[in-house]
């Protein structure tokens, strides 16, 4: 299943690629190649001019394999197409069914497509099948996947943990808001698979805990945001010490020109997916600009955040977050509060309260424009409009997910409006546009906006009941030494040995 890679094929010059990736000249006599033929910027062809803001995407010298119809066609390993009939998992999205057959067979991926198109699975399956049967060593894990968030983080861990557990590979999260010694722990007992946010791995190798010169698989995720959050050079620092004759995979929403540098760098003749183009629309999610008054502004969040049905809203700073979330208690909205500012158990708290219906609104900066998927969100509401289309776009994409229907709302003032027109134009989006008052029929029917109850309410912790260990008394009551303790050592019964 898995292709021989051959090193000198695949033969990378370290300090060639540094060069060329800190200005250094890309032409033909200096770019090195990880194959005998020809030189990145020469060999893999010159890139016909793309749209601004995009790069042209490479081309591919080695046919790519075609498409299955099937996980059974792919030739995983058994339990691999087990753990996916458990499931639920029985058709493959386009993006898996474009890229497993290649991505299986060793060969670099450059995947494409929107936020819920499936890719994690396109990514995983492959790391996973690729790496089962093997066993890692201490701090030396075999595969990598990179993360801008700690959020995409934890929704990759989560998503591949029973795929793992299936074929008895060990999972470990990297990230940073959260105790490095547990995480330096895990990795010194041993972890195939690690996912990490660049600068905690960074900080794991620093301190001797991590080495990465076993890696063999290399996944970037969300490639451009790293690009946008200042993490290329942790990046490529971390990429240029794995297996230089490796596989690598790089899978994102949005393909701009900051992630052009990490595929003439370090994809060797990828097969190139594209499910839909990086400014795509989802067909079944509605966009609507509302056009309200400054004055009615902040009365048109409360009564959508009332609405029936969870919602997000995004707005852009950290003091606005928490003092909407505190509004929204106030006048009986369960909501809560995620920001960069909390503490990574409060952010994995908050998560979760807000996927089990816990609470109702989850009021947000762009942290939680990535690397969020919660099931039946059929709302998200910019309050405050982006500045970025590529955030409009990730903004978006928590709800629509998977062939669901949602809707993007946006609420404009007066002299938001040029922006936004500029902005949608920018993300290939035609909006509909509406303009609305408090109170009228046109908010509650886009967004079944309502008056809040105006009780205030405090959302607590959930409490979560501990299963009681068997034989559990209460305390400060000794159990009876049974006959069965009194036995000496080296008898046992058959109930001891099951």
């Amino acid at each position: 299943m898995n292709r021989t890679r051959t090193n000198d094929r695949f033969t990378r010059s370290r300090n060639g690629s540094a060069e060329s990736g800190r200005g250094g000249s890309r032409s033909g006599s200096s770019a090195r190649s990880r194959s005998g033929g020809p030189s990145r910027s020469g060999g893999y062809g010159r890139r016909p001019a793309a749209a601004q803001g995009e790069f042209a995407l490479p081309r591919t010298i080695t046919p790519a394999l075609p498409a299955v119809e099937g996980f059974a066609d792919l030739g995983m390993p058994g339990a691999l197409l087990g753990a996916l009939t458990s499931q639920g998992v029985t058709v493959p999205f386009p993006i898996q069914a474009a890229t497993l057959p290649n991505s299986l067979a060793g060969r670099d991926v450059l995947g494409r497509g929107r936020t819920g198109s499936g890719k994690t699975l396109a990514f995983g399956l492959a790391l996973l099948a690729r790496t089962a049967g093997q066993r890692a060593e201490a701090r030396q894990p075999l595969g990598l996947i990179l993360v801008p968030t700690r959020e995409l983080a934890q929704q990759v861990t989560d998503a591949l943990a029973p795929y793992a557990r299936s074929v008895r590979l060990r999972l470990a999260t990297v990230v940073g808001g959260m105790p490095i010694g547990r995480q330096a722990s895990a990795l010194r007992a041993g972890a195939e698979i690690v996912v990490a946010t660049p600068g905690r791995l960074k900080d794991l190798i620093d301190r001797g805990d991590c080495r990465l010169n076993q890696v063999s698989v290399t996944v970037l995720d969300e490639a451009d945001q790293m690009a946008d959050m200042g993490f290329m050079p942790q990046v490529t620092a971390l990429l240029d010490q794995v297996r230089p004759e490796g596989q690598r995979m790089l899978f994102s929403a949005t393909l701009d020109r900051n992630v052009d540098l990490l595929v003439r760098r370090y994809l060797s003749d990828p097969v190139v997916h594209s499910v839909d183009p990086s400014a795509g629309a989802v067909t079944t999610m509605e966009h609507h600009v509302l056009h309200i008054h400054g004055s009615d502004k902040h009365t048109a969040t409360t009564h959508i955040a009332a609405r029936d049905g969870r919602v997000i809203m995004f707005l852009d700073t950290k003091h606005a977050v928490d003092g909407l979330t505190e509004h929204l208690l106030n006048s009986g909205v369960r909501a809560a509060a995620l920001h960069g500012g909390k503490s990574q158990p409060q952010r994995t708290r908050t998560l979760a309260q807000f996927k089990t219906g816990h609470v109702n609104v989850l009021v947000a900066t762009n942290v939680a424009a990535r690397g969020i998927h919660v099931d039946n969100l059929d709302l998200v509401v910019n309050v405050d409009p982006p500045t970025d289309h590529k955030d409009y776009l990730h903004r978006g994409g928590r709800t629509a997910r998977a062939g669901e229907s949602g809707s993007v709302v946006t609420l404009v003032t007066p002299d938001q409006r040029r922006g936004m027109t500029r902005l949608m134009a920018a993300a290939g989006i035609v909006p509909q546009t509406t303009q609305v008052r408090v109170g009228e029929e046109a908010l509650h029917r886009i967004t079944g906006a309502q008056a809040p109850s105006g009780i205030p309410v405090v959302v607590t912790a959930p409490v979560v009941e501990r299963p009681k260990k068997r034989g559990a008394t209460p305390r400060g009551r000794r159990r009876p030494v049974s006959a069965a303790r009194r036995r000496p050592v080296g008898q046992s019964t058959a109930g001891a040995a099951a």
